[in-house]
This record gives structure tokens, sequence and C-alpha cells, in this order.
């Protein structure tokens, strides 16, 4: 049986998109206030865990079971490509799945706990009968709560020995996990005319290019003006400045990208999507800093 390449399996499992679950699961870690001097190695686990584990299974399940649309897409990929022969793309998800849960069981029932959850929600995400990425609308919430919400909590609890986190971590965790609904609609602008081909409903074949893309950025802003109000309220002044101008950074961005979403989303991608992200951070840190 051919076998795929190194170079091929790594590109299937997709490296960049390992950094969102691996920075909100360190934004648990931070926000949890506890010393990593004893738990340096479960933060270290934990981080691997998101991402190149969980996370890249995540990848290699929607690339199989995206074949077809991606045929249309984007034919360079591993796959449709036949980079990735035979059914090596459904083994490799497979087998990832199973040392994800192996690697997860070092972090106790929490972590395993939430691994098995971010893996369910990743193969009910691609796989049939349930494809949740059909409808863009619990597709992009699934992808949301596994990448960030999960990834959040599961650190901050990992790090509190097994312990619940309290409502301030939840209620940043759940409110950044919303704001993710829209960055995952980012990644759909590329992608319209196969998942109109071929039956996906994501938000821009629902609502169209230019309505899908205001949609997206109200998903990301209103988290965040969520956030800063609760960092006030919390007397957390100098963070809530902090995700303040953050947030202004990326409303300028935005003017950029509602004008072309369809050419820019990439961009926003890149350069917007930091910014989200380093105010996850700054809230994490102000958590830390709280009695």
């Amino acid at each position: 049986m051919q076998r795929p390449a190194l170079s091929a399996v790594t590109e299937l499992f997709k490296p960049i998109t390992w950094f969102p679950p691996m920075w909100a699961f360190a934004c648990g870690v931070v926000a949890s206030g506890v010393s990593l001097q004893d738990r340096w190695w479960m933060a270290i686990v934990g981080i691997a865990l998101a991402g190149p584990l969980v996370c890249a299974t995540s990848q290699a399940v929607n690339d199989w079971f995206d074949r077809h649309v991606d045929a249309i897409n984007e034919p360079q990929r591993p796959i449709p490509s036949g980079r990735m022969p035979g059914q090596w793309g459904l083994y490799l998800a497979i087998a990832w799945t199973g040392v994800s849960l192996l690697v997860a069981l070092a972090l106790g029932p929490w972590g395993f706990g939430a691994a098995a959850l971010g893996l369910l929600l990743a193969w009910a995400y691609s796989a049939p009968p349930v494809r949740l990425k059909e409808n863009g609308w619990w597709g992009n919430a699934a992808c949301g709560v596994s990448y960030e919400g999960i990834a959040w909590v599961t650190g901050a609890a990992v790090m509190a020995g097994g312990a619940m986190p309290g409502g301030e971590s939840l209620a940043l965790a759940a409110l950044y996990s919303a704001g993710t609904h829209g960055i995952m609609t980012l990644n759909d602008f590329k992608a319209v005319a196969g998942d109109r081909q071929m039956g996906v409903r994501s938000l821009p074949v629902q609502l169209g290019v230019d309505r899908a893309a205001r949609v997206a950025c109200w998903f990301m802003v209103l988290p965040q003006v969520a956030v800063i109000g609760l960092l006030l309220h919390w007397d957390q002044p100098a963070h809530a400045a902090g995700v303040a101008a953050l947030l202004v950074a990326q409303g300028l961005l935005m003017r950029r990208f509602l004008a072309d979403p369809s050419a820019r989303a990439l961009w926003y991608s890149g350069f917007g999507v930091p910014l989200f992200v380093a105010g996850m951070m700054v809230s994490a840190f102000a958590l830390r800093g709280m009695p």
C-alpha cells in the first residue's frame, strides 16, 4: 500500500491552526492564578494536547469528510491532490484520536473529559450523519466552544487540581468562545463556490458574502465589549483599557475587511485575529491579579 509522505501528513494536520486552542489553554493556565512551579509539566502536556493532538485530529477529520468539497475549492490539498493516497486520511484521523485520548489520561479526569468532548465535537463537525459544518451557525459554534471555551476551562481546571474554575473565568471563556464564531466565519469566504455546489450552508452561502461579513464582525466585537464591561465591574480598569485598545485596532481593520470580504478575509485573519487573542491573554492576567 502506498504511504503518504511526511510532508503530506504535516500539511493534513495544519500546524498553523493549532495556535488558537493552545493559546486558549495557556490563557486558562494564567487565569487560574496557580504557580507553574509544581505543575509546569501539566501545562506543557495540556498545550500539546490542545494543539498538535486534538486540533490536528480535527483537521484530519475535516479534510477526510470534506475531500469532495476540497476537490472543487482547494484541489491542491493532500487528499484531493492524491498526495494522501487511499484511505490514509481516515486512518490518520482515527489513529490520532486514539493517541489524543491516551495522552489526555495524564491530565486526570478533567483533561481526559475535555479531550473526549473536543474530539466528539471534531467528529460531529465534519462527519455524517451529524456534520454540524453543513450549517454555519451550528458548525462555527461547535468550533468556538472546542477551540476556545473547552481549552480555556480545561487549562484553569487542570492547574487547580481538578477544581471547577470560578465564575469569572467561565464567563470569559464563554465570551471568547462566542467571539470565535465570527473568526470561524472568516474561513468560509474562500469556499463559497464549492460550498454552494455541495450543499454546505456556511454563513456566506446563507446570508450572502457582505451580510455574513458584517455578522462575523459583530460576533467578534460584542463579546469583547462585554469583556471590557466585566473587567471594569471587577475593578480591573488597566486591563479593560488594554482590551479596549485592541478592539479599536480591530475595528479599523474591520472597515477595510468589510469593503471586500472575499478578497480580504485571509488578510483580516492574519492581522485582526491576533489582536482578538491578545485580548484573551490580557483578560486572563486580569483574573490572575484579582484577589
